[in-house]
């Protein structure tokens, strides 16, 4: 299995948690994590943002989790970059 390197997701969101805060919990997904969110767009309820998080192995599922929970919804995978897991057999 592949490992994911970066990801970037576009996300809508409501104002509450703010950016520092919804950074926080999904670099808190992963030791390595490294998280940048740019607002895309912001109207009087939500927000749309551009997720950008960096790891060894990013667990997708997990990320996705966290951001339902804080009441945000995954709108596209933007950018996926993955490499061969060390592990995996070549035929």
């Amino acid at each position: 299995m592949a490992k994911i390197r970066r990801l970037i997701l576009d996300v809508l969101k409501p104002h509450h948690p703010n950016v520092v805060e919804l950074a926080g919990a999904l670099s808190a997904q992963g030791a390595d994590y490294a998280v940048t969110i740019n607002v895309l767009e912001m109207d009087d309820k939500t927000e749309t943002l551009e997720v950008v998080v960096e790891g060894s192995d990013i667990h997708f599922d997990r990320l996705v989790e966290r951001i339902t929970e804080l009441g945000g919804s995954l709108h596209s995978i933007d950018e996926v970059v993955a490499i061969a897991d060390d592990n995996d057999s070549q035929d």
